[in-house]
């Protein structure tokens, strides 16, 4: 009896084991928003490791940082790492690092999914920026393309896509469109604030939300409008933001004031 008091004694100040932090890997990295997707999960402390996908040799520097060849990804699975974020960004080649690190195109996006599939990923999301002039208002809360409604048959557990806002790109647009684009894009005119570029760090901080409540919530997939993507940059509650989409709620219809020149 005495024995059975002492380990009672000693069990008081033990405290209970903790389950294993979530993996996660980023794809597209090399980015401005890819970047701020790294750096917002690394300072969230919510999933070790943080692994990012490079095609060179690239040695981590970043404590929590790892680095996984992009040519070996889906050659063995790995229990620890069951979500992935894959960011279509441009890359900044601001220095050496980004140039290692692997930059995804739109179409390499299903033989990606693919390959994380096949390394144990079971939760996915794409951050996919698009042109606001040309996607049909349908296409922002539902798939866009023939590959994402491909990646969402594979078998994931959940493909989440965010649709961020962004302007037309002027840069690859021809004659007299492209001078149309700068001056329109300058005056801030046909394109409501709604649809405005949002701040890469905001749409981190959304993205690691996302990841945190993702794999808890009902198997399925979906599609965040720009305007859910707009409304978590107004300094919200992202929780609760969060929680309201996989919900199924509608995002918030009140007008942004307008931006003055």
């Amino acid at each position: 009896m005495e024995l059975v008091k002492q380990a009672l004694r000693a069990g008081r100040g033990m405290l209970p084991a903790s389950a294993p932090q979530p993996g996660v890997i980023v794809a597209g990295g090399g980015g401005a928003l890819g970047a701020a997707v790294l750096e917002a999960l690394l300072a969230s402390r919510a999933f070790a490791p943080v692994r990012v996908l490079v095609t060179q040799d690239f040695h981590a520097t970043v404590q929590g940082l790892e680095t996984q060849d992009a040519a070996t990804l889906g050659d063995t699975p790995d229990a620890r790492v069951r979500l992935a974020a894959v960011v279509f960004d441009r890359p900044r080649h601001v220095n050496g690092r980004e140039a290692a690190l692997l930059q995804p195109q739109p179409e390499q996006l299903l033989p990606l999914a693919i390959r994380l599939l096949a390394c144990g990923v079971r939760h996915l999301i794409v951050v996919m920026p698009h042109d606001s002039a040309s996607l049909p208002q349908a296409l922002k809360a539902g798939l866009a393309t023939l590959d994402e409604q491909a990646v969402a048959a594979l078998g994931f557990d959940h493909v989440a896509l965010l649709r961020t806002a962004q302007r037309p790109d002027a840069l690859r647009r021809p004659g007299l469109q492209r001078v149309a684009d700068l001056v329109l894009a300058q005056l801030r005119m046909m394109v409501p604030q709604r649809e405005q570029p949002v701040r890469a760090a905001k749409v981190a901080a959304l993205v690691v939300a996302l990841a945190k409540a993702l794999p808890d919530s009902s198997a399925g997939t979906r599609v965040m409008a720009p305007e859910w993507v707009w409304q978590a940059a107004q300094d919200g509650d992202l929780e609760a933001l969060v929680n309201d989409w996989l919900g199924g709620a509608a995002p918030t219809t009140t007008t942004p004031p307008r931006m003055r020149l």
